[in-house]
């Protein structure tokens, strides 16, 4: 990750860092081999330096966690999807700009 602001969420982590999360959580389910995820990239290290404190931002990279791709009904990559409460409470698929992003984690943190 080149932002250190961005998580790295795994299997081995993701009860913890996602559903346990007393914050938001932005879920960004890409894949190394996905051009449009490459090219999300760098809205999501805004997205996260933007809502540091507020939100937590991070990627899983379905490859990997093939197993919770499947779980949250990841059918495209990129996905996105916004956890609040242990619960996707906001998808978006494709590549969307920071403001579509930030409405999203803005409405979880009512």
């Amino acid at each position: 990750m080149a932002s250190p602001n961005v998580r790295e969420f795994t299997v081995e982590n993701f009860q913890a860092e996602v559903l346990s999360s007393e914050q938001p959580v932005l879920v960004d389910f890409w894949a190394e081999w996905c051009g449009p995820c490459r090219m999300l990239t760098p809205t999501i290290e805004k997205v996260a330096t933007t809502y540091v404190g507020k939100a937590k931002v991070g990627k899983l990279n379905v490859d990997t966690a093939q197993a919770l791709a499947v779980q949250f009904n990841v059918m495209s990559i990129p996905t996105m999807m916004v956890f609040k409460g242990g619960k996707p409470v906001s998808t978006m698929v494709g590549l969307r700009g920071e403001a579509e992003i930030a409405v999203a984690i803005d409405a979880a943190l009512k």
